[in-house]
């Protein structure tokens, strides 16, 4: 079952990863046919600005999401370095829980509610409803509570060599 969670981290990690830097592949683009088109035909872009300030909001919340699963979020430490392991670990079960808690109710309940207030506002130059570009809130909220849920199970059953050896040997047999 653990190894099972692990290879799920790793798919969910590379896709991540992988739709991530295709967003940053289209915000470069866009941004540069916008400076392309603004300087060089002297004729602006109407779309770009627009595509590219939604592919932000896309790429720092998958981010975000990304990021919190590698445990790399912003974090003062001070408290849980002084703690003994058995109080760290009950102390980033505690965090655990308090950000699904956050995730469930402002990102998952607020961001629902907020594609459906305005799933009927249409953007002004890609004449795509709103609702879309706030669908990335339940969208990153979900993936970090998955985050958490792995998270929490890699710091009750920590990942060892021994582990990787025992997986790689039946996985061969």
């Amino acid at each position: 079952m653990l190894a099972f969670l692990r290879k799920f981290r790793a798919c969910l990690d590379q896709l991540l990863l992988s739709f991530c830097g295709v967003i940053i592949i289209l915000l470069v683009a866009a941004v540069s046919w916008q400076v392309f088109s603004r300087y060089i035909l002297n004729n602006p872009s109407t779309f770009t600005d627009e595509i590219a300030r939604f592919m932000m909001i896309w790429l720092g919340l998958l981010g975000a999401s990304f990021l919190f699963g590698k445990n790399g979020h912003l974090a003062i430490t001070l408290l849980s370095d002084s703690l003994s392991p058995k109080m760290h670990a009950a102390l980033q079960i505690v965090i655990g829980i308090l950000v699904v808690a956050f995730a469930y109710l402002a990102m998952i309940n607020g961001g629902i509610a907020l594609m459906g207030r305005t799933m009927f506002q249409i953007s002004p130059a890609l004449r795509i409803p709103m609702g879309y570009v706030y669908g990335i809130l339940p969208l990153s909220a979900f993936l970090i509570c998955i985050y958490v849920v792995l998270n929490t199970i890699d710091l009750l059953f920590p990942h060892n060599d021994a582990d990787a050896l025992n997986t790689k040997s039946s996985g061969e047999k």
